[in-house]
C-alpha cells in the first residue's frame, strides 16, 4: 500500500469497498501490474486504483472497482451509472492536465484506458472477479 494514498475508512460500506479494492489490487499485482495509487482524489472525484498494465506496450489504467454482496438487485457492473462514468472521465481529464500524482510523481507517458473490475461474493463469502477493459472512451 502506498503511504498517503488511502483514505481512513469510516463506515462499514467504506471498509467493504476498501477491502474489495485491496483484493483487486493484489490480483492485478499478481498479474504483473504496478499500482501507482489507491483512492486517488482528483478534484471532487475519486479514482479507485491507478495502475500500469504491462501487457503489450503498456497502458496507464484507471480501475473502477464495483462490488455486490448479493445479486438480488443486479450485477456489480450495473451500478456503474452515467453519473459515475461522467465523474471518471472528469477525473481522468484533470489527472492528465496535472500530469502528476498528488505526491509529485509524474504520470507515465502511456496510453490511458478506463477498466471496470466487478466483484461479486457468493453466499459462502467466496469472491469472483470480472475484468472489463476499456469501458469508456
Amino acid at each position: 500500500m502506498l503511504a498517503g494514498m488511502e483514505r481512513a475508512s469510516t463506515t462499514e460500506a467504506q471498509r467493504i469497498g476498501d477491502a474489495a479494492e485491496s483484493l483487486v489490487a493484489r490480483r492485478l499485482e499478481a498479474l504483473g501490474w504496478t499500482i501507482l495509487a489507491r483512492n486517488l482524489r482528483v478534484g471532487r472525484d475519486e479514482i479507485d486504483l491507478l495502475a500500469v498494465d504491462p501487457s503489450g506496450a503498456g497502458s496507464l489504467v484507471v480501475v473502477e472497482v464495483r462490488r455486490r454482496g448479493r445479486r438480488d438487485f443486479g450485477l456489480a457492473e450495473e451500478t456503474l451509472d452515467h453519473r459515475k462514468r461522467t465523474a471518471l472521465r472528469r477525473a481522468v481529464g484533470t489527472l492528465l492536465e496535472r500530469g502528476s500524482l498528488p505526491d509529485g510523481r509524474r504520470l507515465p507517458r502511456l496510453p490511458l484506458r478506463i477498466d471496470l473490475v466487478a466483484l461479486d461474493v457468493d453466499p459462502h463469502g467466496h469472491p469472483s472477479l470480472r475484468h472489463h477493459r476499456a469501458i469508456a472512451p
